[in-house]
């Protein structure tokens, strides 16, 4: 059979991207619904605070971070963005240091 390794199954199926939602912003228009290529966002079962339902990401593994969504959206209540990995070093480098690294530098002081 001709079929993908798990490694590359694996690498397919890793969202490229994501999407910020501003929940209270959106009045429910569906063009970011609507214009996603990937067919990622849904309107929400749920209200916001002005009685719209807003967006949800159904498909979030499928997200390619284009920003379609948030180029098409009237009220700036969505933004697209690609996963990096810049972002993900970034975040780990971020991380707290040990408790020994910690007495260590309050002992220098």
């Amino acid at each position: 059979m001709w079929g993908v390794s798990p490694a590359a199954a694996k690498e397919n199926s890793m969202a490229k991207g994501s999407v910020q939602i501003v929940v209270e912003r959106c009045k429910a228009c569906g063009f970011c619904v609507e214009f996603c290529p990937t067919h990622v966002l849904a309107l929400s079962s749920a209200f916001n605070a002005k009685g719209y339902h807003p967006p949800y990401m159904v498909n979030p593994e499928k997200c390619s971070g284009c920003d379609l969504c948030g180029m098409y959206c009237p009220d700036f209540a969505i933004f697209g963005f690609k996963n990096t990995d810049e972002a993900k070093q970034a975040t780990t480098a971020a991380a707290p240091a040990p408790k020994e690294q910690e007495a260590t530098n309050v002992d220098a002081r």
